[in-house]
């Protein structure tokens, strides 16, 4: 249990790497492509990321592996949280700019589409995994990640940092918190299931 979310925690102190680089890059597009590098030493690394594992549920469902996704998802928050309070209080201008950021999310996004957008990232994230694992290339990596940012997709991991470094502190930004992991699940999913009931037609026909 506790290499489970030792494992999550590391993912989370990753992404909030990512986050920061991201937070601090004026040009947008740069920022996107230098948030890889959290993806990328997670995948290499083998760490517990929720929105890289969540996918393969269809796959295989059973007590360990959701014990796996959930204690995983526990180590996410706690490292991202840790790491936002932390460089928030380090480095102040990643926390203005994180509050600036969460305090749009949550101004201008009905929880509705919140949770359209984290289906998306859901959808992008289980990609760049999967195609990692399969074919060993980066290649997924370096362009989903981007995509999805750049698109305005949320993802729950490194909105738990970006809300952490923000000080936001609310019921509405912990609504949107839970929205968010609940769009990144069906959209990590989505594609699995889809493959999984094809395969049961044909086998059928």
């Amino acid at each position: 249990m506790l290499n489970k979310i030792a494992s999550g925690i590391c993912a989370g102190i990753l992404i909030s790497i990512g986050g920061s680089v991201f937070l601090s890059c004026e040009n947008k597009i740069v920022g996107a492509l230098l948030f890889t590098v959290a993806l990328l030493c997670i995948c290499y690394k083998g760490y517990s990321l929720f929105t890289g594992k969540v996918g393969y549920l269809p796959e295989k469902a059973d007590k360990e592996a959701v014990s796996v996704l959930l204690l995983g998802l526990l180590g996410n928050a706690v490292g991202t949280i840790l790491c936002g309070f932390l460089l928030r209080a380090a480095i102040p201008a990643i926390g203005a700019a994180a509050e600036t950021l969460c305090s749009g999310k949550l101004e201008t996004q009905a929880l509705w589409q919140t949770f359209v957008r984290a289906i998306f990232c859901g959808i992008l994230m289980y990609l760049a995994v999967s195609i990692f694992r399969d074919s060993k290339t980066p290649l997924a990596i370096l362009f989903c990640i981007p995509v999805f940012i750049l698109s305005g997709f949320e993802h729950s991991i490194a909105d738990l940092y970006y809300f952490a470094a923000s000080g936001i502190v609310s019921l509405r930004a912990c609504a949107f918190l839970w929205v968010v992991i609940a769009g990144n699940s069906v959209g990590g999913v989505l594609l699995g299931l889809l493959m999984k009931l094809t395969q049961k037609e044909k086998a059928h026909a």
